[in-house]
């Protein structure tokens, strides 16, 4: 059964912290709170925790992994981003918006579009997500908390550890997050698009 972690929202303890970023440093799976609703992460080069994420969620090969960023500058290692989206990526972040982009070299092949060769990227409006990614020093790789079969995402540390507590190795539980996935946003064509309607203002791009 998954260890539940209570930590504060505006000041999440820093041992709390470092236990959580141990897990994924020992390859373990943690559920998470963000600005959208809750999250599955684990380390980048987790191939194992890919392939627990990818079951829990019963995730086919076009599934966009999220990178889960501190900051603009972590997200630009990470993910191709043309001179004429800066302005527009950057006045959204942080905030709920998973913007779908082609990946550098810092990414695991194994996490990208199998045929794109693109993934999802985010900067988080949520304290607790932020100093989790700021102590790993790198991206977590993230999926949205939806299980199969269910129309909304999981909100609540108690109904993760119900329904996926033996899953998982970590529950976060950080006050309220939000309950709603962040919209996406398709940067990889012409023209961005607007892969999913959800958080967030998108009338820009419609």
């Amino acid at each position: 059964m998954a260890t539940l972690l209570n930590m504060h929202p505006e000041n999440p303890q820093n041992r709390m912290i470092e236990k959580a970023v141990q897990t994924l440093r020992n390859g373990g799976l943690i559920a998470y709170p963000t600005d959208s609703c809750y999250a599955l992460g684990c380390a980048l080069d987790n191939k194992a925790g890919i392939e627990r994420i990818t079951r829990i969620r019963q995730l086919d090969s076009k599934h966009h992994f999220t990178l889960m960023c501190h900051d603009f500058a972590q997200l630009g290692q990470f993910v191709i981003v043309d001179n004429s989206d800066f302005r527009v990526i950057k006045s959204m972040t942080p905030g709920p918006y998973t913007f779908i982009m082609k990946a550098t070299k810092e990414v695991p092949r194994r996490m990208m579009h199998a045929k794109k060769h693109s993934v999802g990227a985010r900067i988080p409006q949520n304290v607790t997500a932020l100093a989790l990614v700021e102590a790993m020093g790198e991206p977590i790789l993230s999926s949205t908390l939806l299980l199969p079969g269910a129309e909304d995402p999981l909100t609540q540390a108690d109904d993760v550890v119900e329904q996926i507590g033996n899953d998982v190795d970590v529950v976060i539980e950080s006050g309220v997050p939000g309950t709603v996935p962040t919209s996406v946003i398709d940067f990889t064509g012409r023209e961005p698009e607007v892969a999913r309607v959800g958080a967030g203002d998108v009338s820009r791009f419609e």
